[in-house]
């Protein structure tokens, strides 16, 4: 694989990390015919700065990660991609809209033909638009974008299983996601499951701490689960003799709960590990909506410090699909959307 020279990105966000790092699996994945047709022998490099030109005039949505990248065709041609990645729990109508309106704009201003894909997250099988199309007077306007739908991949989960593509394991770890939600000691059995696959896929050690870092992120679990899952990793590791995982960062629940169970010492052990359970989520939560929100109002954080660990819990399912801060707040218990 051709390493890309990229813009300074959002490491935070698992999505457009892992997009930089596994574009060429990205196509081989998703869209093997355009992958057929470009030359992946030539280096490609992202265009974040063009694209963010682009966003701030045409914003109509809230997406976790979209890339513009100039790539080579391997009939010489040179060509931008654009790759819209969706996060929603509910279709957009204006989306084909979108979709037109960002390659016609790009297309314009850097006078670029330009190849537009999108991958569809949401939980709706009967949605997925492929096109935009109008007509009047007798005039047309119609552009034709590829679409790659994660709840399809469903169909063939044996499939997924076995293909060492880097991004079958992020659909599986995407689709059980949707499928937990609610169901914790279950999302905590499938996390282990597709945590333990990354080593017994025979994945390198950069690979397995990259995917690793999407299934934690998109697989969220409650405190206490979530540290019952790291002892039983770390034991799995140890056994393979294979620590590959102790480089990430713990999230940042355990570090609250550590520094609740401290408090605890002085205030009483019940009341410290309560105060643990509940900053260490505060903490999870608030990171997860910087990560789809880039900032959170005081005001939010307040409501939030109010609520306790089973809504803290709840919310983070909620952070994960809302399309926007305003849904995100009216769904705090007490609080309505303004």
């Amino acid at each position: 694989m051709t390493q890309a020279n990229s813009e300074t990105t959002d490491f935070d966000n698992p999505w457009k990390d892992i997009l930089n790092s596994y574009f060429e699996e990205f196509f081989a994945f998703f869209f093997s015919d355009a992958y057929n047709q470009i030359n992946w022998d030539r280096e490609y490099h992202f265009l974040d700065t063009e694209l963010q030109q682009i966003v701030r005039e045409a914003e109509t949505g809230k997406r976790i990660a979209d890339k513009l990248a100039q790539v080579w065709l391997k009939n010489g041609e040179q060509t931008w991609v654009l790759v819209h990645i969706e996060i929603q729990n509910q279709p957009q109508p204006d989306f084909a809209q979108r979709m037109w309106r960002y390659n016609y704009r790009i297309s314009d201003r850097y006078d670029r033909k330009v190849a537009s894909f999108a991958v569809l997250t949401d939980e709706r099988p009967s949605w997925k638009p492929t096109e935009y199309y109008y007509e009047l007077l007798g005039c047309e306007v119609k552009l034709k974008f590829l679409v790659a739908k994660l709840l399809e991949y469903k169909e063939n989960w044996q499939d997924l299983e076995e293909n060492q593509n880097p991004f079958a394991t992020v659909v599986m770890a995407h689709l059980k996601s949707q499928e937990t939600r609610g169901q914790q000691e279950e999302r905590k059995s499938t996390k282990l499951s597709l945590t333990r696959r990354l080593y017994e896929r025979g994945f390198q050690r950069q690979q397995i701490i990259d995917l690793f870092r999407f299934i934690d992120w998109v697989m969220v679990l409650p405190a206490e689960l979530e540290r019952d899952f790291r002892q039983e990793i770390d034991q799995y590791q140890e056994e393979r003799q294979m620590p590959y995982l102790s480089s990430i960062e713990r999230m940042a629940k355990q570090e609250g709960i550590e520094e609740g169970l401290q408090q605890g010492l002085q205030q009483g052990l019940q009341q410290g590990l309560q105060q643990g359970l509940q900053q260490g989520s505060l903490e999870q939560l608030l990171r997860q909506l910087r990560r789809r929100f880039e900032s959170v109002p005081e005001s939010v954080e307040t409501s939030l410090k109010n609520c306790n660990v089973s809504q803290l819990e709840e919310l983070m399912d909620v952070a994960l699909t809302v399309d926007s801060l305003a849904k995100f707040v009216s769904s705090i218990p007490g609080e309505n959307a303004d």
